[in-house]
């Protein structure tokens, strides 16, 4: 070989290489955005970091109770009470309010918060609601007040803590709540320290309580926040609604609550009551909770329906009435009106589909991210289309607008993408899709190289 053609052909390895050391990184780089690998996703604490980030960046993703996510005429309902509330017990949105977040006494309402520190106590196994309860005088019927909703308990009486559970959500019973928060925490003062924390968990600020029964005017909520209350506590015992808010009927005391002297009488001291919400077999679906009434709070209530497989939640507040049959007159029509517009007009939607998409990643430390929801789909959807608003929300359609890459650095939590609810051409929600990690950039001519390319041919 001649010393000329020697030169060409190491030249000619020398380009090769070349070429060979700039584009396979480029075409490394564009198979990695044609062809992207799954990312794996984040495990242990760094997840829990991250949906603690999320909750920062996207406060609304905390929130019980929250306003649709598209624009509605606001409902006419003729609502006799002072302040109201309807939501979706599913989704948490608000469908109709009036005055919700004015500050009025909760009255028997209150009840509902006591029974959920109860409930809270037996789940984690503190107490038993076969637990047997001992009677504090001050819990005796005829210690109380005249115009105090009692249960009759009484001296030497033997009752269980579900008793009494039954007493408090069928008759109201003062006297019961009084029983129960002595047995749970000692005293009054501590029950209700219990119960104060639990709403401030719940993040409820403007709700405040300084005894158990609602017989103070002391004790404070709104409707929005009350209903927020309702949506977890049905959510986090749900047999209550069966066990005891859907029940109609109190028979105490029977032969067994009675002391050993008066058993020979059996069951003839029982004092029958019926249940203080009234539309319990009258309004369909009705299965709970919890009606109130002191002078300066009017006639509230609050109330929850399921059809089939939705519940709507109303709490009303400060309804008119001189005297109990014509403040249950428009308390029943008011939450009749509410709960007929709901199951009418709106059904729940929930995208259960896991949603996780791998997005490559150029001129950055790692090679893809994840993109992921910021908050959870689910929305009411209103009755706009097809048969009844069940049949609506089954046309639920989905749109993910993702990128093909991401180019640089990458912020965790910073958005990248969308997923668009539509029902046809109406906009219903849009959730963020948003990285799961950071990245920092790390600059190539590499990457520079394949991202102009990618533009050509993406």
């Amino acid at each position: 070989m001649h010393i000329k053609s020697k030169e060409t052909f190491a030249s000619f390895l020398a380009g090769l290489a070349i070429s060979i050391f700039i584009v396979t990184p480029v075409i490394l780089n564009l198979f990695n955005i044609l062809y992207p690998k799954e990312c794996e996703s984040l495990a242990g604490q760094s997840q829990n970091e991250f949906q603690k980030k999320l909750d920062t960046l996207f406060p609304e993703r905390l929130q019980i109770v929250k306003e649709l996510p598209y624009k509605t005429v606001p409902a006419e309902i003729p609502v006799h009470a002072q302040s109201a509330i309807l939501i979706d017990a599913q989704t948490g949105n608000i469908l109709y309010k009036k005055n919700a977040d004015e500050l009025i006494p909760p009255a028997s309402m209150t009840k509902l918060v006591e029974m959920y520190v109860v409930l809270d106590a037996t789940e984690k196994g503190k107490i038993s609601l076969d637990d047997k309860v001992p009677l504090p005088p001050q819990s005796w019927a005829i210690n109380l007040p005249r115009d105090a909703s009692i249960m009759f308990l009484a001296q030497g009486q033997q009752v269980t803590l579900r008793e009494l559970l039954l007493g408090l959500s069928i008759a109201s019973g003062n006297d019961a709540s009084i029983a129960v928060a002595n047995y749970v925490a000692g005293n009054m003062e501590d029950f209700v320290m219990q119960m104060n924390s639990t709403v401030n968990e719940l993040g409820l600020k403007n709700t405040k309580f300084v005894e158990s029964s609602g017989y103070s005017e002391k004790n404070i909520t709104t409707a929005k926040e009350f209903a927020a209350f309702c949506k977890v506590y049905i959510e986090r015992f749900p047999f209550a609604i069966n066990d005891f808010h859907s029940q109609k009927v109190l028979r105490y005391p029977l032969e067994h609550n009675l002391p050993q002297s008066q058993r020979a009488q059996g069951d003839g001291q029982a004092v029958v009551q019926y249940n203080t919400n009234k539309l319990l077999g009258k309004l369909e679906g009705c299965d709970g909770l919890k009606t109130g009434f002191i002078y300066e709070s009017g006639y509230n209530i609050a109330l929850t329906a399921k059809r089939g497989n939705r519940r709507f939640i109303s709490v009303t507040m400060r309804g008119p009435g001189t005297g109990s049959a014509e403040g249950n007159k428009y308390r029943n029509e008011d939450g009749t009106a509410l709960m007929e517009f709901a199951f009418r007009k709106f059904a729940p939607y929930t995208d259960s589909e896991e949603r996780k998409y791998s997005v490559p990643v150029l001129g950055s430390k790692v090679n893809s991210v994840n993109l992921v929801p910021a908050e959870d789909a689910s929305f009411s959807v209103p009755f706009i289309t097809g048969t009844d608003a069940e049949d609506c929300a089954k046309k639920v359609r989905t749109e993910i607008n993702i990128p093909s890459y991401i180019y640089g650095q990458v912020q965790q939590g910073a958005p990248y993408g969308q997923i668009v609810y539509k029902i046809d051409d109406t906009l219903l929600k849009s959730v963020p899709l948003v990285a799961d990690r950071d990245s920092s950039r790390r600059f190539s001519l590499w990457s520079v190289a394949a991202k102009i390319i990618a533009e050509f041919i993406l």
